[in-house]
């Protein structure tokens, strides 16, 4: 697949263009290019607007300073923990907050301990 890209890092850079690999249990004869394109199109929409957007917006992923690969693995395990946790409890209709920041602000460690081992 190819695709232009335009750098934002500066006023004057030129578009370039690269070439994606993709792999697929689909055959040629299966699947239009146009289909494959709609395919990984809705798959990074759904990554960029699950999780991602998420962990970003609502528990500020993107500004977090932490470095070492472990450690930043075991937060992003911690930040889908808390975001499961909550939409649990939203869907079970016992969420107050109005939104997944003030909730987990509100969050107390014995609370917190007591959704994880009831869940």
């Amino acid at each position: 697949m190819e695709r232009t890209v335009l750098d934002l890092s500066g006023p004057d850079q030129a578009p370039t263009v690269e070439t994606g690999y993709y792999v697929t249990s689909r055959c040629a004869e299966e699947i239009s290019p146009e289909e494959l394109l709609e395919v990984s199109i809705e798959h990074w929409a759904a990554i960029e607007n699950g999780t991602h957007w998420v962990r970003d917006v609502s528990l500020g992923e993107d500004a977090c300073r932490i470095r070492h690969p472990t450690a930043a693995r075991n937060m992003v395990t911690l930040r889908n923990l808390a975001i499961g946790l909550y939409n649990l409890e939203k869907h079970r209709g016992k969420i107050k907050a109005p939104s997944l920041p003030s909730w987990s602000r509100s969050m107390r460690d014995s609370e917190a301990l007591r959704y994880i081992l009831r869940s």
